[in-house]
């Protein structure tokens, strides 16, 4: 959400607002509703072709990610989000124990009870958050990797408890679209990440092609450059195709969905390589008109896809 609209919230529902009544389950659920539906244009076009008896649950589900990513990176300092994050657990476990006061938590323990969702993938976002607090670099791929399986596949399977099709080889597939898609956003958001003293792009990766941290000083676009991110951009794509199979094993309510956000993933990586890897002069985003073709894609392949 905007920092403006988060710092009010914050205000109003963080660990030092004043006691009173909880909102009722109505109100919570509205909430996390126009949370949902107010700051992320992704998930207000995927929800349209979500059931209506499922909506509601995803919005709640979001609302949970949405916060918990904005005490990480929209609080100050990274000892006061830690804390933060620390108190989200909190109310987190006490979610999970029958209370909750907050409106997420008010909101989303009817998901919980619902669907039977396990807290693990609910912590294992707040884990990869806390380390963003504390680790700036990365060593390797794998490294980078575990940091994938705890702040993006989290999400994915989330997703197929709420369509009451996950299981591990479905678990699998959306773990590649879902690593696969953070790549595709660390590929995107080079800069963003370095101006906020991040870099996602994997040490040894960035020494194999003779780019080092005085060239990220520098925002140089230069042939170590391209070849480095042209590497990352082909993992973040081997990723995402090979996890396309996921929409034609699951419910198609939930199938049109994943492809528009496995094709999404595509089209950035595809814009990145249009304006030949230099995401430091230009951040590359998909155009209206690409968006609507993945629309169209959206709604056609799963039915190919189930075809063959």
């Amino acid at each position: 959400m905007a920092a403006t609209v988060f710092a009010d919230d914050l205000a109003r529902y963080g660990p030092d607002h004043a006691s009173g009544p909880a909102m009722s389950v109505d109100q919570a659920q509205a909430y996390c509703r126009r949370l949902a539906q107010q700051h992320y244009e992704n998930f207000t076009v995927a929800s349209w072709f979500l059931p209506r008896r499922l909506r509601p649950h995803f919005y709640h589900v979001y609302a949970y990610c949405r916060w918990a990513d904005d005490l990480a990176d929209e609080t100050g300092s990274p000892d006061e989000a830690t804390q933060l994050l620390t108190w989200w657990e909190s109310q987190l476990h006490a979610c999970y124990q029958g209370q909750a006061t907050h409106p997420v938590f008010i909101a989303l323990r009817e998901t919980i009870a619902t669907f039977e969702l396990p807290s693990e993938p609910f912590l294992d976002l707040l884990s990869a958050f806390r380390q963003d607090q504390i680790k700036r670099r990365y060593a390797s791929r794998d490294e980078l990797l575990d940091y994938c399986r705890r702040s993006a596949n989290p999400v994915g399977q989330l997703v197929l408890r709420l369509g009451r099709c996950w299981n591990e080889a479905n678990a699998v597939l959306s773990d590649q679209i879902c690593t696969g898609l953070q790549l595709a956003n660390f590929c995107q958001d080079v800069a963003r990440d370095w101006n906020r003293g991040r870099i996602y792009l994997p040490q040894d990766v960035c020494q194999q092609f003779g780019y080092h941290e005085d060239d990220f000083q520098a925002r140089r676009t230069n042939r170590a450059f391209r070849q480095l991110l042209a590497s990352e951009v082909a993992q973040a794509e081997t990723l995402l195709r090979a996890g396309q199979r996921l929409a034609g094993q699951i419910p198609r309510v939930l199938a049109t969905d994943v492809s528009l956000f496995a094709a999404g993933g595509l089209a950035i990586l595809a814009a990145i390589r249009k304006i030949d890897y230099d995401v430091w002069a230009t951040r590359p985003t998909v155009s209206r008109i690409s968006k609507a073709r993945l629309l169209v894609h959206g709604l056609l392949w799963p039915r190919t896809e189930a075809a063959r």
